[in-house]
């Protein structure tokens, strides 16, 4: 049995700001973990490609407000450099 990935110390290097941003960003990147693993089964953020985050975008928080979508793709932004991605998402 696995262990399940821990989003927290995946992402704690690289976000900043205050205590209720960071928390806000880890709920937002662990609810695009459960997305992108409900539709391909894949949990692990180093399994992700750039497809899984823009399925996200365009399909998952299409009909979400503007603000929030904005936020979701700061959170996709902090992923993606995480993962030393070039990776470009447009809101």
């Amino acid at each position: 049995m696995s262990k399940p990935f821990d989003m927290e110390l995946f992402l704690g290097g690289v976000l900043s700001g205050s205590y209720s941003t960071r928390q806000r960003h880890l709920r937002q990147a662990k609810a695009i973990q459960v997305a992108i693993f409900n539709r391909w089964h894949k949990d692990n953020p180093w399994a992700w490609q750039q497809k899984h985050l823009a399925w996200f975008l365009n399909h998952h928080v299409n009909s979400y407000a503007e603000s929030t979508r904005y936020y979701y793709l700061l959170t996709i932004h902090f992923l993606t450099l995480r993962l030393g991605k070039p990776w470009r998402f447009e809101g």
